[in-house]
Parts: structure tokens; C-alpha cells; sequence
């Protein structure tokens, strides 16, 4: 289980200290698909970072599987089974796919273990497998190829920031068709942070953060008609390709 307890993440802003995450709970349960969402600038992005470790917490704590882990580094984390999908995808020039995924597998799996991974994301193994990760892929491929190395990981718990960010409609819709796939086949914990009607539709449970805190959270039937019940929730729950959040 993943627990966040009175956490707060701070930043200075023009000599001025600002709460982004803002004395935070949050129970994450196990082997579930959480979708987070929110308003841009509500903390989204920056708790999932703060769960991974790329943002340092200012206070409180983070607990994994009953450890505290608050002042753990990215490495130490990641050995413990936390996994993170950026917005944007880093590009690796000089690397092939293949051995992307066996980086992120931790061991020389066989091509065809490589191409089953990329069949996964809905990509033709044969025509990605050898590509080199660099900017001669598009902003889709290299999305369905990141989600591919988490699989490949095998961890306990895989956060996904905004993985429909940047991305047109087209490698969208192939998008959700992943995350359709990885909801009915995963084992383990799923963290999506996003804006996304169609995302949200597959989740268990829904968490709406806005300004550093949990406002709602509670089973997609219940908190999605509540997002699309007024003007305001309804924009932000489809919002199509949207930008980043902070």
C-alpha cells in the first residue's frame, strides 16, 4: 500500500515560500487503476513526482508497503518497486528500443520477450524493435514505447504523468486502447495522473486534487458523475490533449 501522510511540498516564488502540495493524504490502495485529476496548477504532476522522488517533500511523509521512504533517493525507490512515466518521453539517442527495455527489465531478455512488450502498447514488434529512441520517432511512439519499459519493469506500483499530453488525437486513441489493456491484464498498482474523460471511465478509483489537496476521492461511479455534473468539472474532465500541469 502507498500512503502520503500530511505531506507538503514547497517551493520559493519571487522571495515568497508557496505550498504546491499542501499538507497532502492520500491512500493509495493495491492493485488498483487510480486516476488522479484536477485543475491545471493544482499539484497533480508535482505528486507524482514527490511519490517518486524527483521533487524532495518539505515535510510529512511518504510510506511504501509500511516504510517510510520520504528521504529515499530515485535509485532506492525504484528498487522498492515504484516506477514513473514522464509527460514527455526522454529521448535516447544511440540506444535501440530493444535495449531500452532490456535496461528497464533488468536482465538481456530475447527479442521476442522485447517484441511482446511493444505488441502490448499496440506497436508492430518488427518495425520497432531495432529503432533507435530518438527524435526520428514521433510524440505517440515514443509514449507507447516509455509505457512498454514500465511494463518491462514489472513493479508493484507504475505512475503515469499526463501520458496524453502532446500527443495527437490519432496515437490518443491508440493510447487508450493500452491502458484499456494494461487495466484488464495488470498486476499491481496503476497511477494515472490526467485530465482525460476516456481515461477516467477506466479507472477504480478517481482522486481530484486542487490546490496541493484531496478533494474528492472515492470509485469512478461515484466521482466521475460528480466531475461532469457541472460546467466547470465537465470542461476539465474533457479536455482534449491538453498541456502539462505543474
Amino acid at each position: 500500500m502507498l500512503e502520503i501522510k500530511d505531506a507538503t511540498y514547497q517551493v520559493e516564488d519571487e522571495g515568497k515560500i508557496v505550498n504546491i502540495i499542501d499538507h497532502l493524504n492520500l491512500t493509495v490502495p493495491d492493485g488498483k487503476f487510480i486516476v488522479i485529476t484536477g485543475p491545471n496548477g493544482g499539484g497533480k504532476s508535482s505528486l507524482a513526482k514527490l511519490i517518486m522522488g524527483v521533487n524532495p517533500i518539505t515535510s510529512g511523509q511518504i510510506l511504501l508497503d509500511g516504510e517510510d521512504i520520504s528521504k529515499k533517493s530515485i535509485t532506492e525507490r525504484a528498487k522498492m518497486g515504484l516506477s514513473f512515466a514522464f509527460q514527455a518521453p526522454v529521448h535516447f539517442k544511440g540506444i535501440k528500443v530493444v535495449d531500452l527495455l532490456r535496461l528497464a527489465a533488468g536482465e538481456k531478455i530475447s527479442v521476442a520477450t522485447a517484441c511482446e512488450y511493444l505488441s502490448k502498447v499496440g506497436l508492430c514488434a518488427k518495425d520497432y524493435v531495432n529503432r533507435e529512441v530518438n527524435a526520428s520517432l514521433s510524440g505517440g511512439e515514443l509514449k507507447r514505447i516509455e509505457i512498454a519499459t514500465v511494463l518491462a519493469r514489472k513493479t508493484k506500483y507504475s505512475i503515469f504523468d499526463e501520458p496524453e499530453a502532446g500527443i495527437d488525437l490519432w496515437s490518443f486513441q491508440n493510447l487508450i486502447r493500452v491502458f484499456e489493456n494494461i487495466r484488464e491484464s495488470m498486476h499491481g498498482t496503476i497511477l494515472v495522473i490526467s485530465h482525460q474523460e476516456r481515461i477516467l471511465s477506466i479507472a477504480d478509483e478517481i482522486v481530484v486534487i486542487e490546490d496541493g489537496k484531496v478533494k474528492k476521492q472515492g470509485p469512478k461511479d461515484q466521482i466521475l458523475p460528480e466531475l461532469l455534473g457541472t460546467p466547470s468539472a465537465a470542461k476539465m474532465a474533457c479536455q482534449k490533449l491538453e498541456g502539462g500541469d505543474q
